[in-house]
């Protein structure tokens, strides 16, 4: 194996980490009495299993061509001929088995599979930037359905056209964030608004934040930086909206962080969806800190909404995205907005892989 044995010592860690867990779990039975325990530890266990049995494999092969390779100078002329051809197989299943093992030892991010929240606001572009808005987030919970994830929406407010001053939908289901991850940034769009009598192409600009939900253990929150305000929940929502106070806000004092959630009914349940915005967003910030900290290349989430901070462009002339961070440019742009997305988080989540394959995780 390449890289002088290091790929094989990294591996042989990771099998004895497994086997101790394995050893671990038996010991404990149903884990009746440890619970957490054993669910900590299984869940562990199903994460380097997939490494262990490709590296267990990949010894295999790699006897195979030991017993194979003898054989290839065997004074019987088809026998040797056989055997040259088995090692050629071989050698070509242990090239790919090697790389499978590289990209299954590449550290996975940990917030792969939390559930998130999405906002989104419109940038430049007065009340086009906000139905671009709105478009974005039909795309992304049409996406969402498409993949089985459970949508909600957590704060809206319209504009008069139609569009959105903000939207705020949380998506739940296994792989949440490593879907929708690569979406934060701004968005620009080229394109004749409907309101346009003259048939000018206008740009505009909306931003997208992608955060985590995290639990109250990994963040921890002082009550008394807390401002909580109860209001009128706006627009539609059943009877009880505009009677009585349900919807929250909360301002986090320390960093003036404020969030908002209107669409739930009750207003315990509005504070309780508001608090966990409020700690994704406590959550994000805490990450960015950390990763200009390690002198990071990873992109700010959200800029100032002005176009040269682009991500992605919609250019509905030339029914064309593009998507700057890794050069990809496509068509269908219709099918793209009704949440056909999968082709470019695909294209992105392949470069992802790539450089952190090549120790590169910076955006």
């Amino acid at each position: 194996m390449d890289n002088g044995g290091t790929l094989e010592a990294r591996l042989r860690v990771v099998e004895s980490r497994f086997d101790d867990v394995e050893r671990r779990l038996a010991a404990m039975g149903a884990g009746a009495f440890e619970p957490e325990e054993n669910k900590r530890l299984a869940k562990e266990r199903a994460s380097l299993e997939p490494a262990v049995s490709a590296w267990r494999e990949h010894r295999v092969l790699e006897k195979q061509l030991a017993e194979a390779e003898p054989m290839a100078r065997d004074s019987d002329a088809d026998i040797a001929e056989m055997a040259r051809g088995e090692i050629q197989r071989l050698r070509s299943e242990l090239a790919q088995s090697e790389e499978r093992l590289k990209e299954l030892l590449i550290p996975k991010d940990p917030n792969d599979d939390k559930d998130i929240f999405i906002e989104l606001r419109p940038g430049t572009g007065g009340d086009e930037a906000g139905l671009f808005a709105a478009d974005l987030m039909r795309m992304y919970l049409r996406f969402a359905e498409a993949h089985h994830l459970k949508t909600e929406l957590i704060s809206t407010q319209e504009t008069g056209a139609g569009g959105y001053k903000e939207a705020v939908i949380g998506v739940k289901g296994r792989g949440a964030y490593r879907l929708f991850k690569h979406e934060s940034g701004v968005h620009r769009v080229q394109r004749v608004p409907a309101t346009e009598a003259s048939g000018r192409i206008h740009t505009s600009t909306a931003t997208v934040a992608v955060m985590p939900e995290v639990d109250a253990v990994e963040i921890e929150i002082n009550p008394t930086d807390l401002q909580i305000d109860t209001y009128r929940a706006q627009g539609a929502g059943g009877q009880h909206v505009n009677k009585t106070e349900s919807a929250i806000r909360i301002t986090h004092k320390p960093t003036g962080t404020v969030v908002a959630c209107q669409e739930e009914r009750s207003q315990l349940q509005n504070r309780e969806r508001a608090m966990q915005l409020l700690r994704a967003h406590l959550y994000e910030a805490k990450l960015r800190e950390q990763e200009e900290k390690a002198a990071s290349a990873r992109r700010a989430q959200v800029g100032t909404g002005d176009r040269s901070e682009k991500i992605r462009t919609y250019n509905f002339p030339q029914d064309r995205l593009t998507d700057h961070r890794i050069g990809l440019s496509t068509g269908n742009l219709k099918g793209i907005l009704d949440g056909g997305l999968d082709a470019v988080i695909d294209a992105l989540l392949a470069d992802e892989q790539r450089r952190r394959l090549a120790g590169d995780d910076g955006l």
